[in-house]
């Protein structure tokens, strides 16, 4: 059942704390005047004080002014003095702390705070400068928290971490630092280049490159099996006025090693499967061809062989497609113009130019791109793309030369977006994987790289970026 309410009247609890809040901000009103009326009394009665003290001597002296002043002085002035520095004595010890508190709070140190036992304006400043206090207290607590646990994983983590101040020692090293280059004794304090005097030279090497990198290390006479693979990171910022470096090692092997082992266990499963594919009908057709001949019923024979050419052909480029990728050459870079190459790609396979081709010439492996450029649009096409929607263009950019091959296809989902590039990955049933791989593979080696991006209105794009001399 619900509560009953007043109806077009404000609730009692709202009006309650109206009330309060309107109370409240009278009782502030009134005291922000304490100050001044206090001061205001003291002053008033020290006059009063003087007048009757004045008063009663010119009583008894009516006819010396002078010795009525002088009486009033003396007795007035030592009376002011002691009552208003009875007064300023509070306040002054009150400003001394405040002075003081806040040369802790400059100090680090939050652990103060104040009383001033008077209901006025002081005691406003007062709360309000507890208020800091323990707002600095909670902050201070939560960043030494933070800084705990950043500590804790920074300690903790695999990646060795070197921070080396400019023409300096190392300003900060972490556990696995200290393992990795000295035994597991301090690093700070030391200079960078007397640790790595006992360092591999092929991290020397990696340093001595600049920038990040990969690089092997060994011990003398071990075994391949027994190099470690290590990447290393390099991060350059200003700290305190100072420029420091920060340097990452990472040990790369056993990732590596796990995903070398999930390669050829993909490997090993496409290629099972492509030749169980292919096997197992040869093995049936043959059977089938010698039954056939032992009856004397030749006449279905060429069908047969001819079933069994098709399949051996299909093997063989299976074979022939990954033997490609595992042993792509270093590309051959040779002056070519566009045109002609585009005419000479139109010549095995369909495709619209967009727009015209750089008039420059410029320096590529021409079998390799035209590998790829066949493995992009052979993907177009076999995307459900009309082959009139298929097309190419070929544009200069400030770095290279951007290659563009564009379909109206279903185009590509997140996940398959994301894996596309990854070799042996396919979404087709009879796919191998390798043809956006390998043209990637391609465009690395000439130092580009390969996007994929979905199109607006259905399709996709894939580009290729080359940075290319022209």
């Amino acid at each position: 059942m619900s509560a009953p309410q007043d109806d077009g009247r404000e609730p009692a609890s709202q009006r309650i704390a109206r009330q309060r809040a309107s109370d409240e901000a009278h009782r502030h009103r009134g005291l922000r005047l304490s100050l001044l009326t206090r001061w205001t009394a003291l002053i008033g009665t020290l006059l009063t004080v003087g007048i009757l003290i004045a008063l009663a001597v010119n009583h008894f002296f009516p006819k010396n002014p002078g010795l009525v002043m002088a009486v009033c002085l003396l007795c007035v002035l030592p009376i002011s003095i002691i009552t208003i520095r009875a007064e300023l004595q509070r306040m002054l010890s009150l400003f001394r702390a405040l002075t003081g508190t806040v040369i802790s709070y400059k100090d680090g140190d939050f652990s103060f705070s104040l009383h001033w036992p008077q209901n006025d304006e002081l005691s406003d400043l007062v709360a309000a400068h507890n208020a800091l206090g323990d707002v600095l207290r909670q902050q201070r607590l939560d960043l030494v928290q933070r800084e705990l646990l950043l500590d804790t994983m920074v300690q903790n983590t695999p990646v060795a971490m070197l921070l080396v101040s400019e023409n300096g020692p190392i300003v900060y090293a972490n556990v696995a630092a200290r393992q990795l280059l000295n035994e597991g004794r301090k690093l700070e304090g030391h200079k960078l280049a007397e640790v790595l005097s006992h360092a591999s030279p092929a991290l020397l090497d990696a340093l001595a490159r600049g920038g990040d990198g990969l690089f092997t290390t060994k011990e003398a006479g071990a075994d391949i099996d027994e190099e470690e693979v290590y990447h290393l990171a390099r991060r350059t910022f200003n700290l305190n006025g100072r420029k420091h470096e920060l340097l990452l090692l990472r040990q790369l092997t056993m990732e590596l090693r796990r995903q070398e082992v999930q390669t050829w266990k993909k490997v090993i499963r496409v290629i099972s499967h492509e030749l169980n594919n292919s096997l197992a009908p040869l093995t049936s057709l043959a059977h089938s061809g010698a039954e056939l001949v032992r009856r004397g019923q030749t006449e279905r024979l060429p069908q047969i062989l001819a079933t069994i050419e098709e399949r051996t052909r299909h093997l063989e480029s299976f074979i022939l497609g990954y033997a490609r990728f595992a042993k792509l050459p270093a590309p051959r870079p040779e002056l070519q113009q566009w045109q002609p190459f585009i005419d000479q790609l139109r010549d095995q396979v369909v495709f619209a130019q967009l727009g015209e081709t750089p008039s420059e010439a410029c320096a590529f492996d021409p079998a390799q791109l035209e590998q790829a450029l066949l493995n992009l649009l052979k993907n177009a096409h076999e995307s459900g793309s009309p082959a009139e929607d298929v097309s190419l263009e070929v544009r200069r950019l400030h770095e290279g030369v951007r290659i563009d091959v564009l379909d109206r296809g279903p185009g590509m989902s997140d996940a398959v977006l994301t894996n596309a590039l990854v070799p042996f990955y396919s979404t087709k049933r009879s796919g191998t994987g390798l043809g956006l791989a390998l043209a990637r593979e391609i465009a690395e080696a000439h130092g580009g790289r390969i996007t994929l991006t979905n199109r607006e209105g259905g399709g996709l794009t894939v580009t290729m970026i080359l940075p290319l001399a022209c």
